[in-house]
């Protein structure tokens, strides 16, 4: 069969005689997303090919950061109304987002020590632990700690939003008015405590809890609740587990740029509890 005799290929852009081709007048997907924007942010401060890696992987971390901080405020807000089943959807996808950038120390651990110490320099003194969206998301879950709060003054409209979810009920504090609004007993100077203190465990939360998983079907959304907030908390565990061990691989035990000690500061933060209560109440089960 000669040339001229074979079957025409049509491009399947062709056979689709719908798509849009003409945007002089309409928005572009670039547009919508503002991309011009988010890709002329990767600027590095180094000739080094693999710090553009180190800053995308930051970047999106940020990204998942702020979806997750936006479902868990809203998730706040649900469950002081009181529309669990709302709070439950917003809470699931903080999880699976929990999970996608667990995933970005993969990728970061391809970054050996010794391309790391090519551009490390460059970062001065600019770290994660300076990341505002992470102290958000340890606030929004009741762990505050005065001090951090000064990193941010340089900023004085970053200074006060973070000042202002300091002093405010983060995810357990409304879980725990949940439960009293149920009818369990609760000691009311946790319903009604100073949110500027991190949360210290109560035996009247304790065994408000028990109650719950012991009587499954009359208080099933406070124990659906329950069990998104465990989520919540084994997903951080993990993303904390997986940062710690991807700076010891790529910097072991070096100080941290932002000054902290490093390896030996996050795996002192793997001791830190959110919910104490829903996993000791699981030995007693």
């Amino acid at each position: 069969m000669g040339y001229e005799d074979q079957p025409k290929r049509v491009s399947t852009t062709e056979n689709e005689k719908d798509i849009h081709t003409d945007f002089t007048n309409n928005m572009t997907y670039g547009e919508y997303l503002q991309l011009d924007k988010i890709l002329s942010g990767q600027n590095r401060l180094s000739d080094h090919h693999d710090e553009m890696l180190f800053i995308i992987i930051h970047q999106v971390s940020e990204l998942w950061m702020k979806l997750i901080l936006h479902e868990m405020t809203a998730a706040i807000e649900s469950i002081e109304k009181g529309e669990m089943q709302t709070s439950f959807k917003q809470l699931a996808r903080v999880s699976k987002t929990q999970a996608q950038i667990i995933q970005a120390w993969d990728v970061l651990s391809t970054l050996t020590p010794s391309e790391y110490m090519e551009f490390r320099d460059s970062l001065g003194q600019a770290s994660g632990f300076q990341s505002f969206q992470y102290r958000l998301i340890e606030f929004a879950l009741g762990y505050k700690t005065l001090h951090v709060l000064k990193i941010y003054e340089k900023d004085v409209e970053l200074h006060r939003q973070l000042q202002d979810a300091f002093k405010s009920p983060g995810l357990y504090d409304v879980a725990i008015r949940a439960l009293a609004k149920a009818g369990l007993t609760i000691n009311p100077d946790v319903v009604d405590r100073d949110y500027t203190i991190p949360y210290e465990q109560d035996q009247s939360v304790k065994e408000a809890w028990l109650k719950v998983y012991q009587n499954v079907d009359q208080y099933w959304d406070l124990y659906q609740l329950a069990e998104k907030l465990v989520d919540i908390e084994d997903w951080l565990q993990q993303w904390r587990f997986r940062h710690m061990k991807t700076v010891e691989r790529i910097i072991g035990f070096k100080m941290g740029t932002g000054g902290s000690s490093g390896v030996n500061y996050l795996k002192k933060v793997l001791d830190q509890r959110f919910f104490p209560e829903l996993w000791d109440i699981r030995t007693e089960l």
